[in-house]
C-alpha cells in the first residue's frame, strides 16, 4: 500500500550500513535530527540533504546516501548507506618544487632538478575515528621530513580535538628576493646546504555547531641559513645572524558550510584569523598577521553555478623577514593570468570569480577489472569555467625593482576546464590574459578556491 507524504514525521530508528572500519558515532555526530521527534516533512527532507553533505566532507566515503522510510502515516526508520574510501594509503611523491605548474614551466625552463620525489604513508581513519597519522620523507630539490597525527575528537561529546606535527626540511637551492616581480632563486659553487627548517606545531579544535570551529596553534621555527645567504640578501633576516628562531600562536576562527570541500558548488566559507610570531624573546621577531577569506558558492541549477571568493592579508610591520613574506603569487593567493608572477608586499586583496557549467558528469564502473570495492567506482564531472579575478598588493616599502606589479590595480580573465575526478582529485587547464598585457596557458592541481 502506498503511503501518502505526512506533513510531520517522527523518526524511530536510524541505520547505518557499508560502515566496516569507521565507527557509527563518527557517522552520528554529523546528524542534525535525533530519533522520537517530530520534524516538518519538508524541513526533514532539508536536514538529510545537508546532512549527507557533512558527512561526505569528512573525507571517509566515497559515497553517501540517506534514505528516509516510511513505516507509518508520521514514522520513518532513516537508513544511512555509505561506501567506504581507501583508508591506508601508500604513495610515491613526485611533484615539482616550484609555486605552480606554470612557473616550473616557463620561468624554470621545466628544470627537473627541481622535482622532490619520494615515499608517504597515510591512513586517514585509525581507529575508525577519523583520526590522521602521516609520515612522509622526501628527497630532491628539498629534503624533508614530515610526521602528523590528528585527533578530531577526544572528549564523548565529541566537541574538543588535538593534533600534532613535526618537519624538517633543507634545501640548496632557494629563493632569496624576488626582482621584477619574479623569484630570484640562489645556490653557491660548492651546492652548500643554504637553509634548514625544524618546526613543531600542536593544535586544539573546538566544534561547538557542525559548521563552527575555533582553533587554536601554538608551535616553534627554527631557521638556520649558511652566511652567503646574508651575503646575498642582507635583508633576508631582520638581524645580521644566521639563525632565527621563534614560538608563533594562531586562533582561527572557521564557518565551513560547502557541499564539497575539494570542489565546492554550494555554500560558504568564512576564516578569520590572526598570528602573533615572537612570543618570549621578541629581538629575532615581533609580529602580528592577519587574515580573512569569505567564499561564496551560488548553485544556479545542476549545471551552472558561481563561486566568489575574497581573500585578505596585512602585516602590522613595514617589513618581515623573508621566511614570511606574503603576496599574490603564494598559495592560495593567486590571481589568474599572474601566475608567473609574484607581487610581494605587507597588504594583499584578491577577489576571485567563476561561473562555471558542469557539461559532462559520468562515471566508470571498473569492478570487473580492479576487485576492490574503494576503487570500483571512478566518476568524473567536467567544467567550463569562466573566470575573472582582480587584486592589490601593498608594498610600504616600495622596493624599485617590483614597482611594476605592486601598488597597483591588477585583473585577469580568461576560460577553463576543470575535471574533478576519484577521490575529489581536481586538475585545471586554463587560458588567461591580465592586464599588463600578459597571456598565457595555465595548470594546476587543486580547486581555486
Amino acid at each position: 500500500m502506498k503511503l501518502d507524504t505526512p506533513d510531520s514525521i517522527k523518526v524511530n530508528n536510524i541505520f547505518i550500513i557499508g560502515n566496516e572500519k569507521t565507527q557509527k558515532d563518527i557517522i552520528l555526530r554529523e546528524l542534525d535530527f535525533t530519533t522520537d521527534f517530530y520534524y516538518d516533512w519538508d524541513t526533514f527532507l532539508q536536514i538529510i540533504q545537508s546532512d549527507r553533505q557533512k558527512i561526505y566532507n569528512l573525507r571517509l566515503f566515497t559515497t553517501v546516501e540517506i534514505t528516509p522510510l516510511l513505516t507509518g502515516t508520521d514514522e520513518v526508520e532513516v537508513l544511512i548507506a555509505v561506501k567506504e574510501r581507501w583508508y591506508v594509503v601508500p604513495s610515491i611523491i613526485f611533484a615539482l618544487a616550484d609555486r605552480n605548474f606554470s612557473e616550473w614551466w616557463t620561468n624554470q625552463q621545466r628544470d627537473f632538478s627541481r622535482v622532490n620525489y619520494g615515499a608517504r604513508i597515510s591512513h586517514a581513519n585509525v581507529g575508525g575515528r577519523n583520526e590522521k597519522l602521516k609520515f612522509a620523507g622526501q628527497l630532491g630539490f628539498t629534503k624533508a621530513l614530515d610526521v602528523l597525527y590528528s585527533k578530531p575528537y577526544i572528549d564523548k561529546k565529541q566537541k574538543h580535538g588535538l593534533a600534532a606535527q613535526v618537519t624538517f626540511f633543507d634545501q640548496k637551492t632557494i629563493p632569496i628576493r624576488s626582482a621584477n616581480n619574479r623569484q630570484v632563486f640562489y645556490s653557491n659553487e660548492t651546492e652548500d646546504v643554504l637553509r634548514k627548517n625544524l618546526a613543531a606545531a600542536l593544535r586544539y579544535t573546538f566544534r561547538r555547531t557542525f559548521y563552527n570551529f575555533h582553533l587554536v596553534n601554538v608551535g616553534f621555527n627554527k631557521t638556520w641559513i649558511d652566511p652567503d645567504v646574508l651575503i646575498e640578501n642582507p635583508d633576508y633576516f631582520q638581524h645580521d645572524n644566521t639563525e632565527l628562531s621563534y614560538f608563533w600562536l594562531t586562533y582561527s576562527f572557521r564557518h565551513d558550510k560547502r557541499d564539497n570541500i575539494a570542489y565546492a558548488t554550494q555554500g560558504e566559507l568564512l576564516q578569520i584569523s590572526a598570528t602573533k610570531y615572537g612570543l618570549f624573546n621578541l629581538e629575532d621577531i615581533d609580529e602580528i598577521e592577519l587574515n580573512l577569506t569569505a567564499n561564496k558558492y551560488f548553485k544556479l541549477n545542476e549545471k551552472f553555478h558561481i563561486a566568489s571568493g575574497l581573500t585578505t592579508n596585512w602585516f602590522l610591520s613595514p617589513r618581515q623577514p623573508y621566511t614570511l613574506v606574503r603576496g599574490i603569487g603564494y598559495s592560495p593567493n593567486f590571481i589568474r593570468g599572474y601566475e608567473l608572477n609574484v607581487i610581494e608586499g605587507q597588504q594583499l586583496y584578491v577577489h576571485k570569480n567563476s561561473f562555471r557549467w558542469k557539461f559532462l558528469d559520468f562515471e566508470f564502473d571498473i569492478s570487473q577489472t580492479i576487485p576492490l570495492e574503494e576503487f570500483s567506482i571512478i566518476p568524473f564531472q567536467f567544467y567550463l569555467s569562466a573566470n575573472f579575478d582582480h587584486g592589490y598588493v601593498k608594498d610600504r616599502n616600495y622596493l624599485p625593482e617590483n614597482l611594476a606589479l605592486t601598488n597597483r590595480y591588477l585583473y585577469g580573465y580568461g576560460l577553463g576546464i576543470d575535471m574533478v575526478g576519484l577521490y575529489d582529485s581536481v586538475f585545471r587547464f586554463e587560458y588567461s590574459f591580465n592586464n599588463s598585457g600578459g597571456a598565457n596557458f595555465f595548470f594546476n592541481l587543486r580547486a581555486p578556491f
